[in-house]
């Protein structure tokens, strides 16, 4: 027996090197929030202008409001778009933050929304973005640029301030049957952008934990090619087993636990949440790591099957390794 600490088997588990058990959840990582606001948590303007919504929910949250979009000519973007001025905002509580942080327990992980795709969907309104990646390709792409311009400008800050172990980049490409626009044009338009803001912090040391929702497996090749570490949340409208055996090798799985049809359906039972976590260790963990168990989507759920989901996944997890 090994004995290793959580963070230790944790960067096992992400550099697919032997970890002693399966992580449930990212359990020895410390998230720091950013002092730019791109997504507010009431009814308010976003950093960069976008009006956003709110809905009094248990599910609900905030929401980009319809209309009074930042973009009304992409001809003229350069005109209407006010990037956020990095330096005008107090970096000091999130420094502080970091510091506090046993760097001997924890990873850091920096967490930075709304990617480049996302961006340019609320600064446009999301019929006229789709409309402008085929309309528009050249202007989308200098649009996407200088926002990847930015995002670099705030992560290299970011870093600065925190010193992070790992950067959580959130841009969801994708819908529940495939991209949200052909897989051509985000090769064409997105990708050269992202590769510029993942080459940013691997120069600097850092593991990139992409997030992208939905179906995105006819890209998944390029992701792991331009170097993302981690792919969250790993929804099952992509064949999570075939990703795993194709490119198991290059990257680390989190998530993956059926959201939709497992933890949010009324009829499924605790027995089903048990088998489905043990389906997901089975095919993802095998060989040598590059997984950590977790939903396939973080929205509420019975709290019944969350606790047998944390328990199968920290019992089975170990013993898929023959620890348990």
């Amino acid at each position: 027996m090994i004995n290793m600490t959580k963070k230790e088997n944790t960067l096992r588990a992400l550099k697919r090197e032997n970890p002693e058990w399966v992580p449930y959840g990212m359990e020895a990582v410390i998230t720091l929030q950013p002092p730019i606001v791109e997504r507010p948590d009431r009814a308010g303007k976003d950093a960069f202008g976008v009006v956003w919504s709110y809905e009094e929910k248990a599910e609900g949250g905030t929401y980009p409001r319809n209309g009074n979009y930042v973009i009304t000519d992409i001809e003229k973007w350069q005109e209407q778009v006010v990037f956020p001025d990095i330096n005008a905002v107090n970096w000091d509580e999130v420094r502080e933050k970091a510091a506090a942080i046993d760097r001997e327990e924890f990873l850091v992980q920096g967490f930075v929304e709304m990617g480049i795709f996302e961006r340019t969907y609320l600064l446009l309104g999301m019929e006229e973005a789709l409309i402008s990646y085929f309309t528009n390709p050249n202007e989308m792409y200098d649009l996407c640029g200088a926002i990847a311009d930015y995002k670099i400008a705030f992560c290299e800050k970011f870093h600065d301030v925190t010193r992070m172990d790992m950067l959580w980049y959130g841009d969801d490409w994708g819908t529940q049957t495939g991209l949200f626009i052909s897989p051509d044009s985000w090769r064409r338009i997105i990708k050269p952008h992202t590769k510029r803001i993942y080459d940013c912090m691997k120069n600097r040391g850092v593991l990139v934990n992409q997030h992208s929702c939905g179906k995105i497996e006819s890209i998944f090749g390029d992701m792991c090619e331009m170097g993302a570490d981690v792919w969250n949340p790993c929804q099952p409208c992509n064949d999570l087993k075939a990703l795993k055996a194709e490119f198991g090798g290059r990257i680390c799985f989190h998530g993956g636990v059926d959201s939709q049809f497992i933890l949010a359906n009324p009829i499924k039972t605790p027995d089903d949440v048990r088998e489905e976590v043990k389906k997901r260790i089975r095919e993802m963990s095998l060989p040598g790591g590059g997984y950590i168990t977790g939903p396939s989507h973080s929205v509420p759920y019975n709290k019944a099957k969350l606790a047998v989901m944390e328990e199968t996944a920290r019992v089975y997890g170990r013993e898929i390794y023959g620890r348990g």
